[in-house]
């Protein structure tokens, strides 16, 4: 059974929408997230859990549909080891720069090399129209 849900991708502030136009641009097609956080829903557009096979709606920071997408894959990685395919597909230039990247924006946990993240492969399904 295939579920509908909803997810935003967080940028610097709320005219950010890097994250979303790599979407739909396909250059992004992996998240992650603690698995602490995944499973969680975080307000009316963010449902949290998603499995293989979800189509998801993704809404940018302003609360605006910008495209659909549709879950491929979860799987646990380890921030010591992060596969090429995930620090990729989250649009980075190495598993070092994703690291840096995730310290940064997470500066609350103590990302060590044994820290999970859950990465969520996923693929374009379609754009919305150009926010005006």
């Amino acid at each position: 059974m295939t579920r509908h849900k909803k997810l935003t991708f967080y940028g610097a502030d709320e005219n950010d929408d890097s994250l979303v136009r790599a979407v739909i641009a396909g250059r992004k097609t992996v998240t992650a997230d603690t698995v602490e956080d995944y499973h969680k829903g975080y307000g009316e557009l963010g449902d949290g859990g998603y499995v293989a096979g979800d189509i998801i709606d993704v809404y940018d920071l302003r609360g605006r549909l910008r495209c659909t997408i549709r879950a491929r894959e979860v799987r646990i990685v380890r921030f010591g080891a992060i596969p090429e395919d995930v620090w990729r597909g989250e649009t980075f230039a190495s598993a070092q720069e994703f690291r840096e990247v995730h310290i940064r924006c997470l500066p609350h946990l103590d990302l060590h090399d044994g820290f999970e993240f859950v990465t969520l492969y996923f693929e374009l399904v379609s754009a919305a129209p150009e926010p005006v």
